[in-house]
């Protein structure tokens, strides 16, 4: 606009220059006119003069439209720069306020100066000079830009995100993790009681990347990952966590639909309880807590219900997990959900309200999954769940999710075990059922100031095979590789946001899993936490 705006001044500059200068052309012919009549004015210039006189002025006139020319060309030249400038602009909004505002101010500036003297024409120089200041600003706005930008293979923004965060533990008990522990076991003669202990492992590096529209769609990538992968066979290895792939996915978003494929949550359980100490794991994994990201593909379909309200509709299919263990790393086997050449189902519905201050979300959702362990034996996973998020006053929210189903080992629920097998699964003799599974968590938060909040969760897992309740059954219970039972699990913690960026944790943990057998095992776990947002 100002660039337009600039052009057009010039141009009239010059076609009103001239105006200026031939208009007095017919003048100085009267006057040549009159001498050549035999004027006695001895004061009259003569024809020799006054042809001079114009020849200088055409002289003039020619070099004062080159410089018209030279000024529209660099002005030309400034608009694409400034188109260019003012697309990767809009690609950074959101970013950084800071990206996101300069080239608005540097117009605003420039026009608020020409609105002040509207009136001034001003030297041809001085507008040259004032489009070489512009350009100069330009070519700063765009080094700032260069500098804020990930560098990127396509040329598509890359936005790089993370949270370094340590964590440090004191437990009392035997657990089957110690930093991040999901349930209780028994204890061993001489084996102490009582760990202390420290991480980085939890710290998570983020890429997104935001793509074309496409077909009316805003498209967008995302990957995210940890060092929770595990240990390497070093005497260094317990503080040099293996990198481990946590989520993954491309969105495409039109205006109430979007369309995902990715590796995420299960759409049937959107939800998990506030932790900054148990990020490896969600909060209440094999408690209640159904979470392990899954690859999936599914539609989302959002129906407003005026103001904030909303009314969605997600349906898609999923890889059909069993919980089980690679078997010969580093190649796959497939599952037996995977074995039945069809993908497990899943759907979800939800009335939520979207605002800010006091967000609310009801949800329902569905599972179905065969699964085929060979030898003619067929299970057949399924799952009903429940979510909410409800608002208690402006400080206080209650939330949780609620599931019931059967062989869901690949979700989370049974410590990761879909079926029981009398005896080994590779003998065609022996049974296999699946397990059933109920379980939920509920947590209350309390916030009461932006920079401060209370947490505390409850949540519990009962699974146990068909028929069996709390009767041990050693044939059933062979081929097991974790306790069985029923798993509960409780924490408080209290999470200070120091700067936007910067959060400190404290949070006491209980465990208590009652196996089939032989018992009860408890423990507690008190941990500090300590993130760095980038």
């Amino acid at each position: 606009m100002r660039l337009r705006r600039r052009t057009s001044l010039i141009g009239g500059f010059s076609g009103l220059m001239a105006v200026f200068l031939l208009a007095p052309l017919p003048a100085f012919a009267q006057t040549g006119e009159a001498a050549n009549a035999g004027a006695t004015d001895p004061s009259a210039p003569s024809l020799r003069e006054l042809q001079e006189q114009i020849r200088t002025l055409s002289s003039d006139v020619r070099a004062m439209k080159a410089e018209v020319d030279d000024a529209r060309a660099e002005a030309a030249e400034l608009r694409q720069e400034l188109q260019s400038a003012s697309s990767q602009l809009r690609a950074l909004k959101g970013q950084s306020a800071q990206t996101a505002t300069p080239a608005p101010v540097v117009a605003g500036g420039s026009q608020n100066a020409a609105a002040g003297n509207p009136g001034a024409p001003g030297s041809l120089n001085d507008r040259v000079s004032n489009v070489e200041e512009d350009q100069q600003l330009l070519h700063s706005e765009v080094d700032t830009l260069a500098q804020t930008k990930v560098e990127s293979g396509s040329k598509y923004r890359v936005r790089l995100s993370g949270m370094a965060l340590f964590t440090a533990f004191s437990t009392r008990g035997n657990f089957d993790n110690y930093d991040v522990p999901t349930y209780a076991e028994p204890g061993e003669t001489g084996e102490p009681n009582a760990t202390l202990g420290a991480t980085f492992r939890q710290s998570i590096i983020g890429l997104d990347v935001y793509g074309p529209e496409i077909a009316g769609a805003e498209t967008h990538a995302d990957i995210r990952a940890d060092f929770f992968g595990g240990f390497p066979n070093a005497p260094e290895g317990i503080t040099t966590g293996i990198m481990r792939l946590r989520t993954a996915g491309v969105h495409f978003d039109w205006l109430d639909t979007s369309v995902v494929v990715g590796q995420y949550d299960p759409i049937i359980s959107p939800l998990s309880p506030t932790s900054l100490v148990s990020v490896g794991y969600p909060a209440l994994s094999s408690a209640g807590n159904l979470w392990v990201w899954t690859p999936e593909a599914y539609i989302e379909h959002r129906f407003s219900l005026g103001d904030n309200a909303k009314f969605i509709v997600e349906g898609g299919v999923m890889d059909s997990l069993s919980g089980q263990p690679p078997m010969t790393p580093p190649y796959r086997d497939a599952q037996p959900g995977e074995q039945t050449g069809q993908p497990a189902y899943a759907t979800h519905v939800a009335w939520s309200n979207v605002s800010e201050t006091a967000p609310f979300s009801l949800g329902f959702g569905g599972y179905y999954a065969p699964q085929n362990w060979d030898f003619g034996r067929k299970v057949t996973s399924y799952a009903a769940t429940a979510d909410w998020r409800i608002p208690l006053g402006p400080r206080f929210g209650l939330s949780g999710e609620f599931f019931h189903g059967r062989a869901l080992g690949g979700l989370g629920a049974a410590q990761g075990q879909s079926v029981v097998v009398t005896g080994y699964v590779d003998y065609p003799s022996a049974l296999v059922s699946g397990i059933n599974s109920t379980g939920g968590w509920a947590q209350l938060k309390f916030m009461p100031t932006q920079r401060l909040e209370f947490n505390g969760a409850f949540g519990e897992d009962f699974s146990v095979p068909p028929g069996l309740g709390y009767v041990p059954t050693t044939s059933y219970i062979a081929n097991l590789t974790a306790p069985l039972g029923r798993n509960e699990s409780a924490f408080v913690n209290t999470i200070y946001h120091l700067k936007s960026n910067l959060m400190l944790s404290t949070e006491y943990r209980r465990l208590r899993t009652t196996e089939l057998q032989p018992g009860v095992s408890t423990g507690n776990v008190v941990s500090l936490g300590a993130a760095a947002l980038f």
